[in-house]
C-alpha cells in the first residue's frame, strides 16, 4: 500500500511548495547489467501569481547498490545527461523537460560506476489565471563518450594474437621509441592479429625497419582503403635506412560510424617482420548521444499529481493579520477493478480584508491555495490559448487557430540520484514570496 505525505507551511500562499518523493528503475543502455534504481525529489510551487515562472526542480541520486555503468574505454570528460518529463494538463496543456548533465572526472573502463548530476530543471512562463496539473512522467538517462584518443598496447588483453609466429618482445631499448617499450613481432606469411574497439576511427602504430615488410588491414571482415602499408618504405614509397624506429602512426582508418568495430592486421610477406607496437582508437565529436548507450527509467511508486494554482494577485499585505487553516489525509485504496485509486489531498485558505469609510475603497482579494495530491494519471483538457515561454518552440496554436493553451519549458540545467520506494509529498515554505523568477 502506498500514499502521500502532505505538509502545509502557514503564511503567504505563493510561498508554499510541494516536494514529491518518487522513484524509478532504469533498463538497457548505461544499465546493461541489469535495473538501475532512482530515488529522486521533485519541487514544485503550489502557487504563483501571472508573470512568475512555473519551474521544477527535480533532484536525483542512486536509491541503492545499484548503478550505471561505463559501456567501454574512454577517455575522461564522458557526459551522463538527464532528461525528464513533466506532464501538464488542466489549464494549459503540454510538457516540460527538465535536463542536467555531468562530466566525469576521470578516464573509464567497462562497468566503472557512472557519477549522476545532482539535480535538473526547467521552466515555464505564466500569462494568465488558470490552474494546472502537474504530472512526473518518465527519465532518460544518456552517455556520450568524450572524443578523444585511447592507446591500446600490443600486450593489451584486448589485443588478439589469432595466427602465426607473434613473438612478444619486451623491454627495448627507450631510444627505439616504442609505446610502453615492447612490441609484437612474427615472420610468417598470414600471421594475424586483430581489436575490438568502440569509436569512429582507428591507428595502426609501428616501426619502420629496413627488414620489415607489407602488412594488410581488414575492419569488420573488409578490407580497408587504403589496404596495406609496407613499414620497410618512407612516406614517399622508397626504401628506408631506418632500423627499430618505433612510435610511429604507419596507417590509419577515419570516418567510421561511431560504435563497436573490429580491425586485423595480416603478414603480408613471409620472412619478413609484421610489427605492432599499439593501436589508437579515435572517438570524434559527437552530435549527440549514442542511442545505444541510452537507459530508459519508469514509475515504480504509484503516479502522483499536483495542482498549482496561478492567480491575478498576490497574498495583500495591511494592517490585517491573514488567518491560514491547514489539512492533510491520506486514503490510499486497492482494489482488484481497474477504476480503483489512491488519493490524498491538502487544502489551505488564506484571506485578508480591511475597510475604510473614505468613498471609493475596495475589500482587498482573497486568495485560495490548493495542493491537491491524485495517484491516478490526469486527463489533459481541451487547449484555450497558445503560450510559448522565452527561448520555447511553439508546439500549441494560436487565439485565432483553434482553442488552445499549451506550455512548454524554456529549460535549464541541473543535477541526479536514487532508491525503491513509495511516493513522498511534503510541502514546505520558499525563502521568500518572490518565488522562482
Amino acid at each position: 500500500m502506498s500514499g502521500a505525505l502532505v505538509v502545509l507551511s502557514s503564511g503567504t500562499a505563493a510561498a508554499n511548495n510541494v516536494d514529491l518523493v518518487v522513484d524509478y528503475t532504469c533498463t538497457g543502455g548505461v544499465a546493461k547489467n541489469g535495473p538501475v534504481n532512482l530515488r529522486t525529489t521533485l519541487s514544485i510551487p503550489t502557487t504563483l501569481t501571472v508573470g512568475q515562472p512555473l519551474g521544477v526542480d527535480w533532484s536525483i541520486a542512486y536509491m541503492d547498490g545499484t548503478k550505471f555503468g561505463s559501456p567501454d574505454f574512454f577517455a575522461p570528460k564522458g557526459k551522463v545527461t538527464v532528461t525528464g518529463d513533466v506532464e501538464l494538463s488542466g489549464g494549459w496543456y503540454g510538457v516540460l523537460k527538465p535536463t542536467g548533465a555531468l562530466e566525469q572526472s576521470g578516464p573509464l573502463r567497462p562497468d566503472t560506476p557512472l557519477e549522476l548530476p545532482k539535480g535538473i530543471s526547467d521552466a515555464a512562463h505564466t500569462t494568465r489565471a488558470t490552474k494546472v496539473k502537474v504530472t512526473p512522467k518518465t527519465l532518460v538517462v544518456d552517455f556520450t563518450p568524450p572524443a578523444g584518443e585511447v592507446m591500446v598496447n600490443d600486450d593489451d588483453p584486448r589485443v588478439q594474437y589469432e595466427t602465426g609466429d607473434w613473438q612478444d618482445l619486451n623491454d627495448q631499448d627507450a631510444h627505439h621509441g616504442n609505446h610502453h617499450h615492447d612490441i609484437h613481432r612474427a615472420t610468417q606469411k598470414d600471421s594475424r592479429a586483430a581489436l575490438e574497439f568502440t569509436g569512429t576511427g582507428i591507428e595502426y602504430v609501428a616501426q619502420r625497419d629496413y627488414r620489415a615488410g607489407r602488412v594488410r588491414f581488414y575492419v569488420d571482415g573488409k578490407e580497408t582503403t587504403p589496404a596495406y602499408v609496407d613499414a620497410s618504405k618512407e612516406d614517399d614509397g622508397t626504401p628506408t635506412n631506418f632500423a627499430n624506429k618505433g612510435g610511429l602512426t604507419l596507417w590509419s582508418l577515419r570516418g567510421l560510424p561511431y560504435g563497436k568495430h573490429r580491425v586485423q592486421v595480416v603478414n603480408d610477406e613471409q620472412d619478413k617482420w609484421a610489427q605492432l607496437d599499439a593501436f589508437r582508437v579515435i572517438t570524434d565529436e559527437l552530435a549527440s548521444p549514442p542511442s545505444q548507450y541510452r537507459a530508459t527509467c519508469t514509475l515504480i511508486s504509484d503516479p502522483v499529481s499536483v495542482d498549482v494554482t496561478i492567480s491575478n494577485t498576490s497574498t495583500p499585505t495591511g494592517s490585517s493579520s491573514p488567518t491560514s487553516t491547514s489539512t492533510a489525509t491520506s486514503t490510499p485504496t486497492r482494489s482488484s477493478s481497474p477504476s480503483a485509486s489512491s488519493s490524498s489531498s491538502a487544502s489551505s485558505s488564506s484571506s485578508a480584508s480591511s475597510s475604510s469609510s473614505a468613498a471609493g475603497t475596495t475589500p482587498k482579494p482573497t486568495v485560495t491555495v490548493t495542493a491537491t495530491v491524485t495517484p491516478t494519471r490526469a486527463t489533459p483538457t481541451t487547449p484555450q490559448v497558445t503560450l510559448v515561454p522565452d527561448g520555447g518552440a511553439d508546439t500549441g496554436v494560436g487565439p485565432e487557430q483553434t482553442p488552445g493553451f499549451v506550455l512548454v519549458g524554456a529549460g535549464s540545467a541541473m543535477i541526479f540520484g536514487g532508491v525503491l520506494g513509495g511516493v513522498a509529498l511534503r510541502r514546505s515554505r520558499a525563502s521568500h514570496a518572490g518565488g522562482r523568477e
